[in-house]
């Protein structure tokens, strides 16, 4: 979050912020010295939630389905839209109609609960929501005194703002199809973040208890920008936690998030396990601290369509963040240009909720994607890569399906158009064909099917390589880990090649000795210049760091250049 200005009593100030932000970056720093790769954040689970999951009745309006924000129709709704601190300016009633008219398809409108600030009360809500509706926005509400709790002395608890909305119960009834409920506004600071996952389970069954129905959204800890990890690793058992399966998880991303890799790897993450996630704020101006990379932020979440909401409309303590100078539209500063006509900004490719008549149901299919090709096939795993199929509106995402005595049963998801299939049984004949997945949820017909056979497995004792693995230490959320390639042929091997995979979704963050690049669990290991060539009886050692989630099986196999190789 970044605050207001004009001696508003503002949460947090912008040098708070960054003195935050360079806890988490020095936090990051000191880990990572210690432990390489440490504070690298955990991934959730792999489970994936089941259709029908949920046991407690969905709301008729916004709902998460297939780990998908949705309407009530059924159709993707993918959030384009920015922060208006209307706590603090509660004057600024042309601020929802003016971010309307710039393109924006939803609204996160900061209240106060009156524990730091004047309370939001019944009369101003409705009337909050009443506008939203009135400019046609999807309204996210949020609490704004849990910033930082733990850390900040003054900030409200989870439980205290559970109460607030319940509170609210009157005003938001009915409104399930316009408005988003965001208990708290980053409810935990950097102060033993671990303590964030227990309040925030209990706030959201309080929440279903009272009988709200609505989606929940749920912020990170960490001020909202999760370096630790602690919402990424908990995310599943949280989601799991809400009887109606209505909960969006939010991340923030200022100046933690400088690298495209960091940024990726956390979307990814959550798209990955259909954890249903969008990035609740963001901040692209550079601080001392670093450069946020807004293009990445913006560019991966159109690829995933995943919605962003940018910080903030105007009133900022330092006017860095405003995007519109003194709540004047016609005044755009540079990033308020960026998030509004930039690329993969909100003019490019926001669409209104089909509530308020902005299209009609989508019910066309993508077209089939292309004939799958296997590579990387080893005893118990395999990688398929196809050409992309099309669609009227946007491919979300493909389903690897196997095939075999009439049925089909998916083995394996993705965003991209590679997928690794893991759990195999070597020496077997598989058939396998791809579907292509629309924001709405339409399926397309089966791709041209592949026939893939496992190899036999073990290796080749005494063949011409074998391979070492060990895990050299492990922590929550990550590990260290080890590869010993050796020659074991008559000649010299270079340059080489090493492919392997992992079957509980560990990713490689760093890696010494090659370089590892990475899709899905298939992991392909190019060499440094150092160890470019392995010597006759010679052995090369590689080291790399990873994320993982609760299990951390060692590869089943290694291949040098397209052989297999023995298990040491």
């Amino acid at each position: 979050m970044r605050t207001a200005r004009r001696g508003t009593p503002a949460p947090k100030t912008l040098a708070a912020r960054l003195v935050a932000g360079l806890a988490a970056l020095i936090g990051l720093l000191v880990v990572g010295a210690l432990c390489p790769g440490a504070a690298v954040a955990q991934s959730p689970a792999a489970r994936v939630p089941a259709q029908g999951q949920a046991a407690g009745a969905r709301a008729a309006g916004l709902h998460i389905s297939e780990g998908r924000l949705v309407e009530g129709n059924g159709n993707d709704f993918v959030m384009r839209g920015v922060n208006h601190a209307h706590t603090w300016y509660p004057g600024e009633t042309q601020s929802l109609a003016d971010v309307k008219a710039l393109g924006a398809n939803s609204v996160r409108v900061v209240l106060s609960d009156g524990h730091r600030w004047s309370e939001n009360g019944p009369e101003d809500v409705a009337a909050v929501i009443e506008r939203c509706k009135a400019n046609r926005l999807i309204c996210v509400l949020e609490v704004h005194d849990t910033t930082g709790y733990g850390e900040d002395a003054a900030a409200g608890t989870l439980d205290h703002a559970a109460d607030y909305w319940i509170g609210l119960k009157d005003v938001l009834a009915g409104q399930e199809d316009y408005v988003v409920v965001n208990i708290g506004n980053e409810p935990w600071g950097n102060t033993d973040p671990a303590g964030w996952t227990e309040p925030t389970v209990a706030a959201v069954g309080k929440l279903r208890a009272a009988g709200l129905q609505h989606t929940i959204m749920v912020d990170a800890p960490n001020w909202g920008q999760d370096w630790q990890g602690v919402m990424r690793a908990q995310a599943q058992s949280v989601y799991d936690a809400d009887p109606t399966g209505n909960l969006i998880f939010s991340i923030h991303m200022y100046s933690v998030y400088d690298t495209a890799q960091e940024i990726t790897d956390y979307l990814n993450a959550f798209a990955d396990a259909k954890l249903p996630l969008l990035i609740g704020e963001f901040g692209g101006p550079a601080d001392q601290y670093g450069d946020p990379d807004e293009d990445t932020m913006m560019a991966a979440a159109e690829r995933l369509r995943l919605g962003y909401l940018a910080w903030s409309w105007s009133g900022n303590t330092d006017p860095v963040l405003d995007l519109a100078l003194d709540f004047d539209p016609s005044r755009l500063s540079g990033w308020g240009e960026r998030i509004f006509h930039g690329a993969d900004g909100i003019a490019r490719t926001s669409k209104e909720a089909t509530v308020y008549g902005g299209g009609a149901p989508d019910t066309q299919a993508p077209t089939a994607p292309g004939t799958p090709t296997a590579t990387a096939v080893t005893a118990t795993a395999v990688t398929l890569g196809w050409t992309a199929a099309t669609d009227d509106t946007a491919v979300t995402g493909y389903d690897v399906v196997r095939l075999g005595d009439g049925t089909e049963t998916t083995v394996a998801s993705s965003a991209t158009t590679t997928a690794t299939v893991t759990g195999l049984t070597p020496g077997t004949a598989y058939t396998f064909a791809v579907r292509a997945r629309d924001a709405a949820g339409n399926r397309s017909t089966a791709s041209p099917a592949v026939e893939v056979t496992t190899d036999e497995g073990g290796g080749t004792p005494g063949g011409a390589c074998s391979v070492g693995y060990r895990v050299v230490g492990e922590w929550p959320g990550g590990f260290q880990g080890e590869i010993a390639v050796r020659n074991t042929g008559s000649t010299a091997v270079g340059p080489w090649t090493l492919a392997f995979a992992f079957a509980d979704g560990q990713t490689v963050t760093h890696m010494w000795g090659g370089t590892a690049t990475q899709n899905a669990g298939a992991v392909s290991v190019a060499p440094a210049s150092y160890t470019a060539t392995i010597p006759v009886g010679g052995t090369v050692t590689l080291g790399f760091t990873a994320q993982k989630g609760g299990n951390n099986t060692a590869p089943a196999a290694f291949r040098l250049n397209g052989a297999a190789c023995a298990t040491a």
